[in-house]
């Protein structure tokens, strides 16, 4: 039976206290992810037409639907559910899903969302006593489905224990139920799933362990911006009397979980009945992420309706999405010299360390940061990095700018950057790309049935170098990305002389198809 869910709170979110809020909209100004910037002119980007969904175990309540609802919030939704029916008043009502879909698309002066004017399609999956990883998948993809098939970001802010898990002796190896389904649907739906990272021993780490999407851990403010890694989050190596704990809830072979930081400390909300609260954890770090998709989208079909030189229907791809969301973040406050890329913050791990000191700064083999993924998210650098166009390895291209690409099995292309590079300058190159999960689809209705499973195909391996562009030697590269398994490479490193530079995208090992589709984001400094 359904069930009403007033008051619940997923144990994947760390609530913690919830006192007044002293002020609104913080988290999305330039001390967050400068959103701000983007409502204002001359972008006007707010979301307006772009899909975007929302899964959880409840939902949010709209006034005049829900008679239980005591206060009208500014906020619509174009779809409300549970799973894959018209959700029914009063039921399955949960003060966190609406919480969570405030920050994406509140209209509210004093509270405004990310994406205030988004279409946001909300479906509440039940109880674990009705319902587990068969039936969340289910919700998925129903919400995925809608907008005319055309959602382009999916938000994850609850997850599955792994001690549900119906495997024995379970790990974060990417091969639950509902981890498959996020990577099947992600390339399946074209959608950009954002899941909300583990906090806490003993959390709620399924789908964490998902190829396809972006994992988020959230940031506290220091000095007035936020820019550093929460304690709450579950992401560093394990040590000390929780690595038991600790370890299951990282994931497996050193794959790293977390792509980016987002503001996840003192959000400000509203609760079902108008009050003002502020409440912690990175299901509200997701949200931000979500809704800034909407953002980009919003202006990428902009751009695709005038018909904009070096632009196509490829920027609504979830894989560009993604390389241009995680290129884009900060990582170390530019001096003003734009060496740095004009990035707006030092991002900060637990421990007061910066990028450059991290494992994935000098180690080729490790895309991010065990922490910060990438960096901390900045919308509006993501919306400049979109902004630089797409580009084709058949002409040199710019020094900013992003590609959808294919590429052949133990074949090679050589992005040729037009302009001379500038000494002591950093050059982001992100490349991203799927894993294979096929649907073993028993009935051969093409979507997902609860009973069904997935198959995992694997991940084929690509690999990013920086190079000299007189080279064709890639051991000559000056930095190098190359993980053997992850599905994100990810290269920040110095120019050290002024000259003529190239990017190398490789295929290096087929594991399922001899072709692979990729998204490509670069930005650099010319000389």
């Amino acid at each position: 039976m359904k069930k009403k869910l007033t008051g619940l709170v997923c144990s994947l979110v760390t609530l913690g206290l919830i006192t007044p809020a002293v002020a609104l909209n913080e988290s999305i100004t330039e001390a967050g992810i400068n959103a701000t910037t983007l409502h204002q002119d001359p972008y006007n980007l707010t979301g307006k037409k772009i899909g975007i969904g929302q899964v959880e175990l409840g939902r949010p309540a709209m006034f005049g639907f829900d008679k239980t609802m005591s206060w009208n919030p500014n906020i619509s939704f174009a779809g409300l559910f549970y799973r894959d029916q018209l959700a029914q008043p009063d039921l399955e009502l949960d003060e966190h899903a609406a919480m969570v879909a405030l920050v994406m698309v509140s209209r509210d002066k004093k509270l405004r969302g990310v994406a205030p004017d988004a279409r946001l399609y909300s479906s509440a999956v039940g109880t674990m006593d009705v319902g587990g990883q068969a039936e969340e998948c289910f919700s998925s993809q129903y919400v995925a489905m809608q907008n005319g098939e055309d959602v382009r970001a999916i938000n994850f802010s609850f997850g599955s224990p792994l001690y549900d898990d119906s495997r024995f002796n379970a790990d974060l190896d990417g091969n639950s139920l509902l981890t498959q389904c996020v990577d099947w649907s992600a390339r399946v739906h074209d959608t950009l799933y954002v899941i909300s990272g583990n906090q806490g021993s003993g959390g709620i780490p399924v789908p964490t362990d998902n190829y396809n999407g972006i994992n988020t851990a959230n940031s506290v403010q220091r000095n007035g911006v936020f820019s550093k890694v929460d304690f709450s989050n579950v992401s560093a190596i394990p040590e000390g009397v929780g690595r038991s704990f600790i370890e299951r809830e990282i994931n497996v072979n050193g794959r790293r979980s977390i792509g980016l930081i987002a503001p996840g400390s003192n959000i400000d909300v509203y609760d079902l009945y108008g009050s003002q609260l502020s409440v912690d954890g990175t299901s509200f770090s997701s949200p931000h992420i979500t809704a800034s998709v909407a953002l980009l989208q919003e202006y990428g079909d902009r751009q695709i309706f005038k018909k904009a030189q070096n632009w196509s229907i490829n920027s609504r791809r979830h894989e560009i999405s993604k390389a241009v969301l995680i290129n884009s973040a900060d990582k170390i406050k530019d001096n003003g010299d734009g060496l740095f890329l004009g990035m707006e913050r030092t991002t900060l791990s637990k421990h007061n360390l910066t990028w450059l000191d991290s494992e994935a700064y000098s180690d080729d083999t490790i895309p991010l940061d065990m922490e910060m993924g990438a960096g901390h998210l900045n919308v509006f650098r993501a919306y400049q990095q979109l902004s630089g166009g797409q580009w084709t390895p058949d002409l040199p291209v710019s020094n900013k700018g992003w590609n959808y690409g294919l590429i052949e099995a133990n074949q090679e292309q050589d992005y040729v950057l037009e302009k001379a590079l500038k000494a002591d300058s950093f050059a982001s190159i992100t490349l991203t790309w799927d894993r294979l999960v096929e649907l073993n689809d028993d009935n051969s209705n093409l979507q997902f049935d609860i009973g069904e499973s997935f198959t995992d195909k694997g991940l084929n391996n690509l690999n990013i170098y920086l190079m000299p562009v007189d080279s064709n030697d890639k051991n000559e590269h000056l930095c190098a990305s190359i993980s053997r398994v992850d599905s994100t490479e990810h290269i920040f490193c110095k120019i050290p002389t002024t000259g003529q530079y190239k990017i190398r995208v490789e295929y290096a090992n087929q594991v399922n198809e001899s072709t692979q589709n990729y998204g490509l984001a670069w930005w650099t400094v010319d000389s």
